[in-house]
């Protein structure tokens, strides 16, 4: 969730994506995908060309969606932000085994769906009723329907199970707490652990609640992000494509004007003491240097009714490229043994 705020940052810092990104390195290449420059018209069938689909919502917008893949093991993808972009799962195309159809999907207010600017639409009840309309337009189902959620992707999946989970085969939590309190706590966390004359900037510059000033988000991407939010001195570019898309309007009405000061709608968010509520096969994804505390992921798989946890010790918050390997192959040997009645 709280990861994709900084625009200015990408544009100051890592130089704009599309002025050309440095190649990756520590975090792995990035796979080349085809264009989606000129997503299908509103309205196209499911078959349409490189399995774009874009799905007309009740409240008369539409959103993108693409697949990739194929096979009986289908998973719907859930992006961070809120608002930011499907772009940085890409990183499952050198992962995606046979008999498994991945769904990307920009979820109302990103860059490839509409973008309506009325406040109304940016509530959690709303989100989960569209993945519920995305989940029927896509014909997904109990049988074959795994739900992947990361950060604020991961509040929505879990608020989507609780609501929905007879319509679910299972749950993938990924790097996200489920209690904004217990997130801000641990970012104060490991934001004290910061040196002092960084504490002491930080603070100037928010007592002024200059919180895009590029002096300010050059520090926070410095010190915190390369060491909590992807472990890489060049980020891909994916990565890069979802921090210059975000929707700063939604995000920060939805989560707060910074990383260290949250204050949207977010704010005091819990679904804790619900967890055993869930039924379904549930995965959540911890890691060692994340913005989430991972004991509290481990904490979660226990307090659920069917649950494992993924540990990645290499990890941070973008575990999908900073410790991919064992990301990806924990993610799949979870469906596949749900998909086989080991859960």
């Amino acid at each position: 969730m709280p990861i994709l705020r900084f625009l200015g940052l990408v544009l100051v810092v890592l130089g704009c994506a599309a002025c050309g990104a440095s190649a990756p390195t520590a975090a792995g290449e990035a796979t080349p995908v085809a264009s989606e420059a000129d997503p299908a018209p509103a309205g196209a069938p499911a078959d349409v060309e490189d399995g774009v689909q874009r799905i007309e919502l009740r409240e008369g917008y539409s959103v993108w969606t693409r697949r990739i893949g194929s096979g009986p093991i289908k998973i719907l993808s859930l992006h961070g932000g809120p608002a930011a972009t499907h772009e940085y799962w890409q990183s499952v195309e050198k992962h995606l085994p046979e008999g498994v159809t991945f769904y990307y999907y920009d979820q109302l207010g990103s860059f490839h769906s509409d973008q309506p600017e009325d406040k109304a639409l940016w509530t959690i009840e709303r989100f989960v009723g569209e993945v519920e309309q995305v989940r029927t337009a896509l014909g997904l189902g109990p049988d074959d329907f795994y739900l992947l959620g990361h950060s604020w992707g991961g509040i929505l999946a879990m608020e989507y199970a609780l609501v929905h989970q007879k319509a679910l085969a299972g749950l993938i939590v990924s790097n996200m707490t489920a209690d904004f309190g217990k997130y801000e706590r641990y970012n104060a966390k490991l934001r004290a652990q910061l040196p002092a004359e960084i504490l002491a900037q930080l603070e100037s510059y928010e007592s002024k609640e200059a919180f895009t000033d590029p002096d300010y988000e050059g520090l926070v991407f410095e010190h915190f992000y390369k060491k909590h939010v992807l472990r890489a001195e060049d980020w891909p570019k994916p990565v890069l494509d979802a921090f210059g898309h975000i929707n700063k309007d939604v995000y920060v009405y939805m989560q707060g004007p910074s990383e260290f000061v949250p204050g949207g709608i977010l704010k005091g968010w819990s679904v804790w003491d619900r967890l055993p509520e869930i039924q379904v096969p549930t995965l959540t994804i911890g890691a060692a240097h994340d913005t989430m505390n991972p004991d509290e992921m481990k904490q979660m798989s226990e307090l659920v009714a069917r649950g494992r946890y993924l540990h990645l010790p290499n990890g941070s918050h973008m575990a999908m490229w900073d410790d991919e390997d064992a990301y990806w192959k924990g993610v799949f040997e979870f469906t596949a043994d749900v998909a086989a009645g080991k859960m």
